[in-house]
């Protein structure tokens, strides 16, 4: 059990669980809308293969199946790690990283409420590692780009040969962070001319951005009734913004502005969903604050700089590390005493 504050709700897991996903529901139906319903069967596969993995493992641990099975902790986890992935993955690529979430991030530590790292995270972090062919085969929307109906996604989710030139492309992070390499020995180009180039427009391409306001809206939702906090949402929106916004403002020819960085990728959803996780994260307001803004610093500089287009999964788990740490030193004063228990507890040493 974490420091205090402790939470008094009367509000269970099962009930906090169904809120989460009532939230999704908004952008996953944006989603569906401009790529595509392999996203719905993206969210069909990821959940079976997590309900299965579950009951597996709560079999060989000789635990009850039903209490576990119906408090819908397992669900998120799918809904969060199908969220991420292209929707014309392969079916087997979307069951392997929830077995991985469940059995390994979730289970090897304890199960519910013991995991250190956020399980969704983790198994997407393993499949980008190893299938990055697969990882970056995302639909693509918008005038004069196909997309791909219920039967041409079955088939592509579900088996047959996988011909995708025609249907799918890069995300916009990936195709700015691909334009702006350049060719060797080229001239740097100008970040407005690889937007252009790439049909990013001036926001996050077509589609992307609707699928971003739509999950913000869903996260409100859980804000306005108490599910989480605003202090991780909006400490990484702001720290995430204001980053890239230092960035541009030093070199906007190489750099591409704040609000794209605040729209495309996982930005929202890494702000509302994933970022906000109780268990892996801080549980102290100020820690709060702290997680998220290393989240968000982690996020832009691996995005820029580093290997990959989008660095949420890699910054929450980085971040997760450092949670014992935060919750420590940003432990609230008890009643009576000027210094929280990490101060005192110092002091004590001290002597």
């Amino acid at each position: 059990m974490s420091g205090a504050p402790y939470l008094h709700r009367a509000r269970s897991v099962p009930v906090i669980m169904l809120w989460v996903l009532a939230a999704l529901l908004p952008g996953i139906v944006v989603h569906a809308g401009f790529f595509g319903p392999g996203i719905l069967m993206q969210l069909v596969v990821s959940s079976l293969a997590a309900l299965v993995a579950e009951s597996a493992v709560l079999a060989l641990r000789g635990q009850r199946l039903a209490p576990a099975l119906s408090d819908g902790s397992a669900l998120v986890t799918a809904f969060l790690l199908a969220l991420c992935l292209p929707p014309l993955s392969p079916w087997w690529l979307t069951a392997l990283g929830s077995v991985f979430a469940i059995v390994v991030a979730k289970h090897l530590y304890g199960g519910l409420g013991q995991n250190p790292f956020n399980p969704a995270m983790a198994a997407y972090a393993m499949l980008i590692v190893a299938f990055p062919a697969l990882m970056s085969q995302w639909p693509l929307a918008g005038e004069g780009h196909q997309v791909a109906g219920f039967g041409e996604s079955w088939r592509l989710v579900f088996g047959g040969e996988r011909a995708l030139d025609g249907i799918t492309g890069a995300t916009p992070l990936d195709a700015l962070r691909t334009g702006m390499r350049g060719l060797p020995g080229a001239a740097p180009p100008q970040i407005s001319t690889v937007m252009a180039g790439s049909g990013l427009g001036v926001i996050a391409g077509v589609g992307w951005e609707w699928v971003a306001a739509a999950y913000a809206l869903g996260g409100l939702l859980l804000v306005a009734l108490r599910v989480i906090s605003w202090h991780v949402p909006t400490t990484f929106l702001v720290v995430l913004a204001l980053i890239s916004a230092l960035f541009w403002m030093v070199d906007p020819a190489s750099h591409a502005p704040p609000w794209f960085h605040v729209v495309a990728g996982g930005s929202m959803l890494g702000a509302f969903f994933v970022a906000t996780d109780p268990v892996s994260g801080a549980s102290t307001p100020r820690g709060k604050c702290l997680f998220a803004a290393g989240i968000a610093v982690l996020t832009y500089l691996i995005r820029v700089f580093g290997a990959f287009p989008d660095g949420i999964a890699f910054a929450t788990l980085i971040m997760n590390l450092c949670v014992p740490i935060i919750d420590r030193t940003t432990q609230p004063p008890i009643f009576g005493h000027k210094q929280g228990p990490a101060r005192r507890g110092l002091r004590q040493g001290d002597r």
